[in-house]
């Protein structure tokens, strides 16, 4: 089967009432496997003595992209030009690694270019792999299960259902947010990106959320909320397993601030200790393991907070600049149907 049919897959007999397409994010998740295995495969060859192999795939991957581009030129309903332009954006990002590697003439898979990226895989987990026995009952019939490798970092996909929504055009940056924020989780620890407003600090929790199928929540944070409502909602995100990202966190006022710090530690201690349960405010919750915490600030402005030493120990930094509009553009133009998107965006 073409690969554009099987991105494009429909029901054999759809219900003429519904929209015939097949969920968009298992597409994509076969997509992101298919890309990863196939650039290892590429390194397997090299080591074979096959040289050319990992510009063989870079063609490929050209051709493939082309083929996207024209099915935007065709006649889709909303969902599947959605669906299709998340196509674009994935394999516009893969084509760039992909000559990344040839450039940097990388020539093993062990190799930090390769290593550094996100990478889906569908496998028996590996033994450093995070959460082991988590979603048992969603295991191949050898125990196969699909996850995220990134460095050291291996996380496993959580299966959350997001629809079949818009993606964020990956930048160099963004692949830097990523390794930070992935390590952070994987030493069980909040993410603090810091930077200028509008650079991508919540756009970029949310799509890495998006990436391990986790369920995203945004609070903007306001001097008037209290440690009450703050206490509720970490209850919330360590019983579920959800991420929150809790945007301008330094707009909090200090006695609050103070008193979310023994929050939060509560729930990153619980998670390090593998416990089942936690107490936060006196209130005793069932901890789901899995649940991340960002928080994402402007520094600089008036009527911010100095975070305290107790709660900057909690989170990872990351300092977020501005990202490249050249390659977002190219992004965005070759998702209208533009094959000469390249020359066009700079």
């Amino acid at each position: 089967m073409p690969r554009s049919d099987w991105l494009m897959h429909k029901k054999p007999e759809p219900n003429p009432k519904e929209d015939s397409s097949d969920p968009a994010q298992i597409i994509l998740i076969t997509l992101a496997v298919y890309y990863v295995a196939e650039v290892e495969e590429a390194f397997v060859d090299i080591t074979k003595g096959k040289s050319g192999a990992m510009k063989d795939y870079s063609l490929k991957q050209v051709d493939q992209l082309k083929e996207l581009i024209r099915l935007t030129q065709t006649k889709l309903n909303k969902s599947d030009r959605t669906r299709v332009m998340v196509c674009i954006t994935m394999d516009a990002h893969s084509r760039d690694i992909v000559i990344g590697l040839i450039r940097d003439k990388v020539e093993d898979v062990s190799a930090f270019q390769w290593q550094s990226q996100l990478k889906h895989k569908y496998r028996v987990p590996p033994p450093t792999a995070s959460f082991r026995n988590r979603d048992t009952h969603l295991r191949g019939s050898n125990g196969e299960r699909a996850e995220i490798a990134i460095a050291d970092a291996i996380m496993p996909y959580d299966y959350e259902y997001l629809g079949n929504g818009p993606r964020l055009v990956i930048t160099p940056l963004t692949d830097r947010i990523y390794v930070t924020a992935t390590q952070a989780l994987n030493l069980k620890m909040g993410c603090a990106p810091a930077g200028p407003a509008g650079t991508g600090k919540t756009e970029s929790t949310k799509d890495l959320a998006n990436a391990l199928a986790k369920c995203c929540y945004v609070f903007n944070c306001s001097p008037e909320m209290d440690y009450l409502g703050l206490g509720n909602i970490f209850k919330g995100l360590a019983s579920s397993g959800s991420w929150g990202c809790f945007d301008e966190f330094n707009r909090l006022v200090p006695e609050v601030l103070s008193v979310c710090t023994v929050q939060f530690k509560s729930v990153c201690d619980g998670v390090k200790a593998e416990s089942a349960r936690i107490v936060i405010e006196s209130d005793e919750i069932s901890l789901d393991p899995t649940c991340g915490a960002f928080i994402t600030m402007n520094p600089g402005y008036l009527g911010r907070s100095e975070l305290p030493e107790g709660l900057k120990a909690l989170f990872r930094p990351i300092t977020v600049m501005v990202p490249d509009l050249v390659l977002i553009c190219e992004n965005m133009l070759m998702a209208e149907g533009f094959t000469q998107a390249k020359i066009l965006a700079s």
